[in-house]
This record gives C-alpha cells, sequence and structure tokens, in this order.
C-alpha cells in the first residue's frame, strides 16, 4: 500500500495539520503547531443530487457514462460521497435509472467508492400542488412494498434512502418495513398532519428532506408538520442553505431548533447547476430560467424550479446564513450526512481516507478547492 502525508490547517482552530493516509485508510493525524496553507477536512458527503453540469438522472435516458461524469464533476467541487436521487417517475424509468447507476458502479472505481447507495425521493409524496414541488403529478402513487423490492431487483439492492410523505395510510406499515432493511427514511414533499408525522418516526422515519420546501405556501400558523418535524428529536433535517430556498432568519431558527447536531445540509442539484444564465427547457419543471444569481425558477413566475449551487458553495454560504464558524458549517456537509452514508465524512484515524484541501475567507461564497482524495485516491 502507498502511504501520503496531506497538509493543511484544522478549520476549528486554525492549527497546522498533518494527515497520514494508508492505502484507502486514515493512518494517523498529527497537529503541527501554527497553520498555514489551504483548510484541510474530511470529503463532503451529499446525500441528494439530481444532476450536475448537464448531466440529468432524470431525464429518462442516464447512462452509465452519465453517472462517471458526474462523480467526476462533483468531486472537483469538494464532494467525495453523494447519493443519486432520483425523483418521481413511472417504475419502469426509476428502474432504468437504478440499474444504470448500478452499472456505474461495477465499471468505475471512482464512481462505486463515491457512490454507497441511491435516494428516491418518491413517488410516494403528497400528489397536491406545492407540496409535491416540481415531480409529476401522474405518477404520483401510494407505497407499496412490492414496488420497492422490484427496485432492489433491478439496481442490486442499490436503494438506501427514500423520501415519501407519511400522508399514505400505508405509510407507517412501509416505513417499518424499509427500516427493517436498514433503508434510511425521509419524510419530505408532505401535507401530512402533525400525527402522521409523528406516527411516521415512531414507525422508523429519521430523516426531514429539505425542510421548510415541498410544502404549501400557506400554513396553519401552529400546528403544522414544520413544526412537528422541527419539535422531533428523532428526526435528522436536511436543509438547502444555496441563499435562495431558505430566507436566513428562517435557516437560522431551524438549524437552533434542531441543534447542529440534527441537521444537515443538502445542494439538491440539477442538470442546470454549472450552466450559463439563461432559459432553458427541462425534462422535469418545463420551460425554466436560470439567473445571474444561481436561482432557477420556473420562467416568468417567482417560483423555485430546483437548486444549481454545489455542497461546497452551500457551506460558504451557510456561514453567511446562520453566523457559523467555518468548522460547524463543514460539519453539516460531512459527519453529519456520513451518518445517513456508510459513516463517511469523518477526519480520524481508521477512517476511510475522503479528504479535502481548499482556500476560503470569510464573506466569499464557496470553497476554493485545492485537491481531493477518495479513499486514499487524489481526483483533483
Amino acid at each position: 500500500m502507498t502511504t501520503i502525508e496531506i497538509h493543511g490547517r484544522d478549520p476549528a482552530t486554525g492549527s497546522g495539520l498533518v494527515v497520514t493516509v494508508d492505502g484507502d485508510r486514515i493512518a494517523a493525524i498529527r497537529k503541527t503547531g501554527q497553520g498555514e496553507g489551504p483548510w484541510l477536512s474530511a470529503g463532503l458527503v451529499d446525500l441528494q443530487v439530481n444532476g450536475f453540469k448537464g448531466i440529468d438522472l432524470n431525464s429518462g435516458a442516464v447512462t452509465p457514462a452519465d453517472v462517471v461524469a458526474l462523480a467526476q464533476s462533483l468531486a472537483h467541487e469538494g464532494v467525495t460521497t453523494f447519493l443519486p436521487t432520483l425523483i418521481t417517475a413511472s417504475e419502469a424509468r426509476i428502474a432504468a435509472g437504478l440499474a444504470a447507476i448500478a452499472a456505474a458502479r461495477e465499471q468505475d472505481a471512482v464512481a462505486g467508492a463515491m457512490i454507497p447507495f441511491v435516494h428516491v425521493e418518491g413517488p410516494f409524496i403528497a400528489p397536491e400542488d406545492g407540496p409535491r414541488g416540481a415531480h409529476p403529478l401522474a405518477e404520483v402513487r401510494k407505497p407499496d412494498s412490492a414496488e420497492f423490492d422490484r427496485w432492489q431487483q433491478a439496481g442490486g439492492n442499490l436503494v438506501g434512502f427514500v423520501t415519501l410523505s407519511p400522508h399514505w395510510p400505508e405509510a407507517p406499515a412501509f416505513i417499518r418495513d424499509l427500516a427493517s432493511r436498514g433503508v434510511h427514511v425521509a419524510i419530505g414533499h408532505t401535507g401530512a398532519t402533525p400525527e402522521q408525522v409523528t406516527a411516521a418516526a415512531d414507525a422508523g422515519a429519521r430523516l426531514s428532506t429539505h425542510l421548510g420546501n415541498g410544502a404549501a405556501a400557506m400554513l396553519p400558523r401552529h400546528p403544522n408538520f414544520i413544526w412537528s418535524q422541527l419539535a422531533d428529536d428523532r428526526l435528522t433535517a436536511t436543509f438547502i442553505a444555496d441563499g435562495a430556498h431558505l430566507p436566513a432568519a428562517t435557516f437560522k431558527a431551524m438549524l437552533r431548533a434542531k441543534s447542529l447536531d440534527r441537521a444537515i445540509l443538502v445542494s439538491d442539484l440539477a442538470a442546470l447547476g454549472g450552466s450559463a444564465p439563461g432559459i432553458y427547457d427541462q425534462p422535469i419543471g418545463g420551460k425554466v430560467e436560470l439567473g445571474a444569481d444561481g436561482t432557477l425558477r420556473v420562467a416568468g413566475t417567482p417560483y423555485l424550479a430546483g437548486a444549481t449551487r454545489s455542497l461546497s458553495e452551500n457551506v460558504a454560504i451557510a456561514t453567511q446564513l446562520a453566523d457559523l464558524s467555518l468548522s460547524e458549517a463543514l460539519s453539516l456537509a460531512t459527519i453529519n450526512p456520513g451518518r445517513f452514508a456508510a459513516g463517511r465524512g469523518q477526519l480520524q484515524p481508521g477512517a476511510r481516507a475522503d479528504i479535502i484541501t481548499f482556500d476560503w475567507h470569510k464573506g466569499e461564497r464557496r470553497l476554493d478547492i485545492r485537491s481531493v482524495h477518495v479513499a486514499g485516491r487524489q481526483l483533483v
């Protein structure tokens, strides 16, 4: 095995760090006093990626080569683990997407290392406008364990994370079934009652998907499903901190309610991430407009049509939205999501050597990635 050393600064203290990597594992970490050079961190872990730089996992025609290219593009953004995310679609389209992702993991070592499993967001969500978001109404349906079994057959047991609405009468039994198999279940795209949220957590749901989004524009002051999810300590919430999906005060208050230990940043990246501003026709969402500020909206409306900022941008922006330190923001994109992604995102001896170095100064809205190692292998 090859032994290397990676040098950088500790985001928590500013002191120097030297990480010794032996093969695919971190062998040792030592401090060296006053730090110089780039910051050093565990690699970023993104639990929700729909596409990036023109690659759309939900186009209906995704190939293994597309998945490999997506993994490589994300690595340049500092992401070392991600969950390809398939949204509400026909069973045949979901199965085809799973098969393509499974083939990519088999064919390419980088994709295999970066993708522990797949996130299926839907189709078991709320059908109403608002909670449904941009998901196609015609394909929304009730939870079905038999369909889930067929997904697993198509992708070689690759589905490890499912987002659903708990308003369906079938939801508690379905959640218990998935939880018993070790599949992470998240509440999202819902208008469920507080009682239904509690029933979902009782059954084994442990996350809230992009809390505050995928919801009706108008809600009862209280009670409502957002308060219920914020109050339930069994639920870890994911947030899109791109500056568009949640106002700063909302994001900051939600973080305080959940605590930093039960909060996660996700990008929810769409295929138009990394694209030039303009008007685009998309398979999901139709005609959309990508603004110069990176905000993606349904053309001619104020309604969001997805996210285009990478997780490295979300980390930087989160420091501004919620007055977080760099170290605190990084924990929301490394060790916290890693708990739901095969234990990734840890910087400690014995952990897999997923390590990034980057430049960043307070006020900047993205991390400037300098180097990326995935399982000890340098990709950037």
